[in-house]
Parts: structure tokens; sequence; C-alpha cells
């Protein structure tokens, strides 16, 4: 478990990494994952990457988030993402608490009591993303993108997606459950760890294959 009382967003992303454990399957997915984003951002020069969850409350937005940050750790340009979910509730409480306390900022935009938007950034950032809870087809998600659905239930639930370049499925386990419990800090922080984790080696992949195209072209 990483402790994140004196931890930057970097170490903890890098960490998160390093305590990573996936299964040959599960590399192989990543790096299926990687492949598809590079070869279509080569083909179109900019890619649009949604992480669709069915309340798009947390895994979906902890994927997007980290992704965003991976984006800029990475230096990788014209990559965008965003999440959304088969009905729109609130980006979870304990989800944002949870990138908080590893570092990200959230400040309210548009405040409501059901879902408000936050403008999410971090130290040293470029960039910032707005997130709230939404439908996959919202029009703050651009088109057309790669889905990437992160739970069972939107596996099972979206058979098809309209516009969706293509589709990946990356199932974590719902950390709600550990909701209104003693554990509910831990059980986010270990979602948050392994989502940070596998974005790093999608986006690591990536960054290595563009570096080598760019080697070649000259």
């Amino acid at each position: 478990m990483i402790n994140t009382k004196n931890i930057s967003i970097k170490t903890f992303f890098e960490e998160a990494k390093k305590e990573l454990y996936t299964t040959k399957e599960r590399n192989v997915l990543l790096q299926n994952l990687a492949d598809t984003i590079y070869n279509e951002l080569i083909d179109r020069e900019k890619i649009n990457i949604n992480f669709i969850c069915t309340h798009n409350s947390r895994r979906s937005q902890f994927a997007q988030v980290w992704s965003f940050f991976a984006i800029e750790y990475f230096n990788l340009k014209n990559i965008f993402t965003f999440s959304g979910g088969t009905e729109a509730t609130a980006f979870h409480r304990n989800t944002v608490k949870c990138l908080q306390h590893t570092g990200f900022t959230f400040n309210v935009i548009d405040f409501s009591h059901q879902n408000p938007k936050y403008l999410i950034s971090f130290k040293g950032s470029k960039k910032s993303i707005i997130g709230f809870s939404k439908v996959f087809d919202h029009p703050n998600n651009q088109f057309p993108f790669i889905a990437i659905t992160t739970c069972d239930n939107a596996d099972e639930n979206c058979p098809f997606i309209p516009d969706a370049i293509t589709r990946f499925h990356t199932p974590y386990i719902d950390p709600k459950n550990s909701d209104n419990t003693a554990k509910t800090k831990e059980t986010y922080l270990k979602t948050s760890k392994e989502i940070a984790g596998e974005m790093f080696v999608v986006f690591n992949i990536l960054q290595q294959k563009l570096i080598r195209q760019k080697d070649i072209s000259f």
C-alpha cells in the first residue's frame, strides 16, 4: 500500500507502475490498446479516448484523470481523454477525495448538489480537464473515440457504442463496496493505484513506439 502522506503525483504514478501486477492476458490487452492508440494517432494525427463505466462515478473517472496525467508525463501530443457512462450520476466524492489526496486539484466551476463540474489539474500541469458524471455520448466528449469500458456492467449494457472507432474492455473491481466502511480510503487508493499503473504501461508503450517511428522517419 502506498503511503501518500508526503508523496507527489509523479512518485505515486511511478510507484504504481513498479507495484503493478498483471497477468499475461492483461499485458497482451494493454499492449493491444497501446498499439491501437498508436495506429489511430498516426492515421488521424489526433485521437480521442473515452473511458466508459455504468455510472461514470468511480473507475472511468480514475481512468480519465490518470490518462490525462500520463499524457503530460510522457509528453504526448494530440491525445484527448474523456469519460462517460450509460447513465449520469455524479463524480463520486470518494473518488474526488482519493485523487485530491494524491495531489490533483479540483476546482468547482459549476456547482450542483447532484453533479458538480470540476476543473481538474495538478502542480506543473500545462492543461486541465473538466470532470463530472455524464453519458458517454455527451457533447463534451469529442468524436470519434476509442471506447474503453472499465466495468462489467458497462460491457454488458453497451454491446454497441455509436461512433466508437473500436472498443476495449479493461474491467476493474468496483471500490463502491467499501463506501462507508473503515477501508474506504484504502480501497479507493488501491483502485487508483492499479489504474494509474496500467495507464503508465499503455502510454509508456505508446511513447516508445512514437520515438521509434520518429527515428525511422529521419
